[in-house]
């Protein structure tokens, strides 16, 4: 396959003049008409691939291509930001394990008086001034904060997850807007290959037809083939233009001549292996199983609201009040300090069956999550058992296709000869030219499709990462926000101390095993017929 795909991709995409590189690479913060823009990537990208994206240079081998896309595709530098936003899930959930100071201040006015007989109205207004602080610190909460912290964490796991599948999916972009550009390019090619063939037969038809050599209605039957052949360059030519938009869309700069895509190559050997191999890589068989602990975090924490806490409770109050002038306190004004500390334990006793209403709610939703395992792995099977085999067939076909081709071409050129002894008719010339189209034709497509398949098994697998694709090529470290963040807040000794406490009644956080009975059933690989030679009578 290997040596039949490059060198062939690689001449067609010679043959087509490539796209006009030339673009603006001025920032412009305003235009009369459109979007204003202000070209912007964000810290950590790569200077030679932020330079190409600013300058829109022109693309011209798929590595620079995985790597513009990786570093500037939009949905991805959105999935990394959203990514980011959970990151910070994590320590506001930790923050409840610390203590929370909260101040309060009020005044106060109260207007009163007494009507003495004889003295008239006694004015008795008085007014205060309070300042408190109200420090709380938990000390059990039977894993309520626990289960927040979980609950925080999976979200964070699951979305690391959406963001390794949309990674791979712009990858699989990537390529496939590449090969298929490739493709098309080539396509364009090959009609207009067809169309000067078709020329060439229609002026040898009319100096024949002059000579009186052949008939009127063999001139019309070539003039047709002409007709449809321009239509079918036209029909190219349109395919070709939009992949060269689908390209720029998918990749973000324009694309150049390209040069033959580099061979890509599988971690397994076997669609068995690859079957195991997906059960721990593919993000989104992953992500089901953090969303499985997502919705137990939940149900933990519903549990964890039957059952009291602890909480200690310290409070600090002054206060200032002026009230009218006694026989004891000659000024009427008065200055009190308060300070209180107190365990509290508190839980409900009785709510007409709302927390259990609410266990129930969330055990059934976790139970969905879990056998929603079973269905990403049902579907991740089939997904990869079909990527498989198209890779298998349209890779064994690739053979066969260039033999068509070769032998097409033979015969072609032999009818040529044919024709002009008198031994073959216009139709079987033309009849011949059209089979060698269509030979070339599917040898082309063959080659773009066997490709595209093998990028599609890598994504089923979980393995078509830039780390696996570009093993040398710098990489986006998800790792890096998130411990600049988690631990922002946290009380040194005192957080883990009751973090350790909290979670003590919680059960296990680990992966649930699968339960549905189908899970040990796999489908085999396809199974390509031998080719078997046909003797030569």
């Amino acid at each position: 396959m290997r040596r039949t795909l490059l060198p062939f991709l690689l001449a067609a995409s010679a043959l087509i003049p490539a796209a006009s590189s030339a673009q603006d690479s001025t920032a412009v913060e305003d235009r009369e008409d459109g979007l204003p823009i202000s070209v912007s990537l964000p810290d950590g990208t790569p200077a030679d691939v932020a330079e190409a994206a600013t300058a829109g240079a022109a693309v011209t081998a798929l590595p620079d291509a995985l790597r513009r896309a990786y570093w500037t595709s939009p949905t991805l530098l959105a999935q990394r930001s959203a990514v980011k936003s959970v990151d910070y899930r994590v320590p506001q959930a930790r923050a409840a394990y610390g203590p929370k100071l909260d101040f309060e201040l009020t005044y106060g006015l109260t207007r009163s008086g007494t009507l003495a007989p004889g003295n008239g109205w006694n004015d008795g207004t008085a007014r205060s001034a309070t300042a408190s602080a109200i420090l709380t610190q938990p000390l059990f909460t039977f894993g309520r904060n626990a289960a927040a912290e979980r609950f925080a964490l999976a979200q964070l796991a699951y979305q690391r997850q959406v963001l390794r599948s949309s990674e791979q999916q712009a990858m699989l972009d990537a390529i496939t807007s590449y090969v298929g550009l490739l493709r098309d390019r080539a396509s364009v090619a090959i009609a207009r290959d067809n169309l000067d063939t078709l020329e060439r037969e229609l002026s040898d038809n009319r100096a024949r037809f002059a000579g009186r050599e052949v008939t009127s209605t063999d001139v019309q039957q070539v003039e047709t083939r002409v007709e449809l052949g321009r239509a079918q360059v036209y029909t190219a030519q349109r395919d070709a233009a939009a992949s060269e938009a689908t390209f720029l869309r998918m990749i973000g700069g324009p694309a150049g001549t390209l040069a033959a895509p580099n061979p890509l190559r599988l971690p397994v050997e076997t669609l068995e292996q690859a079957y195991g191999y997906a059960e721990g890589h593919n993000p989104v068989l992953l992500a089901a199983q953090q969303r499985e602990k997502v919705s137990r975090a939940s149900l933990a924490s519903a549990k964890a609201d039957l059952m009291p806490r602890v909480d200690l409770r310290g409070q600090a109050d002054y206060s200032k009040e002026w009230n009218p002038p006694s026989v004891f306190n000659q000024t009427g004004r008065q200055d009190l300090r308060d300070l209180r500390g107190q365990v509290i334990i508190s839980g409900p006793i009785y709510e007409s069956g709302l927390r259990q209403a609410r266990v129930g709610e969330a055990s059934a939703a976790n139970d969905a999550d879990w056998r929603l395992i079973d269905a990403s792995l049902r579907e991740n099977r089939a997904t990869l058992a079909s990527a498989w085999d198209d890779w298998k067939a349209q890779s064994a076909a690739i053979e066969r296709f260039a033999g068509a081709v070769s032998s097409a071409k033979s015969a072609y050129e032999g009818a040529l000869l044919q024709e002009k002894a008198g031994l073959r008719t216009t139709l079987d010339v033309i009849d011949l030219a059209r089979e060698l189209l269509q030979a070339r034709s599917n040898y082309n497509a063959a080659i773009a499709g066997a490709y595209v398949a093998q990028a599609r098994v890598l994504a089923a697998m979980g393995a078509l990462e830039q780390s696996w694709l570009l093993p040398d090529a710098p990489r986006y470290n998800v790792e890096s926000h998130y411990n600049d963040v988690r631990h922002n807040g946290d009380v040194p000794l005192l957080t883990p101390l009751i973090r350790a406490i909290d979670g003590a009644p919680l059960g296990s956080k680990g992966d649930r095993p699968l339960r549905d009975p189908a899970a040990p059933l796999t489908t085999p690989a396809v199974k390509i017929d031998p080719v078997r030679e046909i003797p030569v009578p």
